[in-house]
């Protein structure tokens, strides 16, 4: 029995659709590792095409079909790979990907070597049309700040909190995570551990005292050491303490593009 195709029906509204698709699937996948080689992960996903205005639907089932092809390669190398192949599957003139998806590092705390996993979130976006191509890789590291206002003005001690930096890059050629992540964790007061024994605690909290950051220092901080690396071409920073003394969160972002 012939089923009838209601997706490829015309649409009488001229309207065109920039994307359509699915969101929020959930997917294993194989991301690069700096030391291990390969790291598996579960992603979630998101994939979208744009419409022209006489389709009525897109075919949904495809993007689900794509995924299951590429599950042992779904990592930033194959990214445009993927795209091409949404659009060509798709009959699509772009494609965007959009994957989300908790990295490991193995952390050894700074006195004791404990060892214990720190998770760090990650994402991909790629977008590929008939003339263009884009791929950007977002990390998002916590970072311990100390203010150095609190600690100019007080006479015990100075409050502290953590923050979160995001950053989000363009490149010439591949860049590792692990290397934005060591990037980060430099600019603030102190990483942050996932294990920390007493000495650890005491070393941290010590360090920490003695670099004291405001958010606009840790911008400042991460942009400089961005300008510097020669296969990013643009980035974003954005830096988010999550104050302990006040009701409000502090913020800073810088932008910039190299090329």
């Amino acid at each position: 029995m012939e089923l009838k195709d209601v997706q490829n029906l015309p649409d009488h509204r001229q309207i065109e659709i920039d994307k359509v698709g699915i969101k929020g699937i959930r997917y294993p996948i194989s991301v690069l590792d700096r030391k291990k080689g390969v790291q598996h992960t579960v992603a979630v996903i998101n994939m979208y095409v744009d419409l022209p205005h006489h389709f009525k639907g897109t075919h949904m089932s495809r993007f689900i079909e794509i995924l299951n092809e590429y599950r042992h390669e779904i990592h930033i190398k194959k990214i445009l790979r993927i795209l091409q192949e949404m659009r060509k599957r798709l009959c699509a003139k772009v494609a965007h990907l959009e994957i989300s998806f908790p990295f490991f590092l193995e952390k050894l705390a700074p006195v004791s070597k404990a060892p214990a996993l720190m998770e760090y979130g990650c994402k991909i976006y790629g977008s590929l049309g008939e003339d263009f191509r884009d791929l950007i890789l977002e990390v998002r590291v916590p970072v311990m700040t100390v203010c150095p206002c609190s600690k100019e003005i007080s006479s015990r001690g100075a409050h502290n909190q953590r923050g979160l930096v995001r950053v989000k890059v363009r490149f010439k050629k591949f860049v590792w995570i692990e290397e934005l992540i060591e990037i980060i964790e430099k600019c603030g007061s102190s990483p942050v551990y996932p294990l920390l024994k007493r000495p650890d605690e005491k070393f941290v909290t010590e360090w920490a005292y003695d670099h004291p950051m405001f958010v606009e220092d840790v911008v400042r901080e991460v942009c400089k050491r961005l300008l510097e690396h020669p296969e990013i071409t643009w980035f974003v920073i954005e830096a988010e303490n999550f104050e302990s003394i006040h009701a409000h969160n502090a913020y800073a972002y810088i932008e910039r593009c190299k090329s």
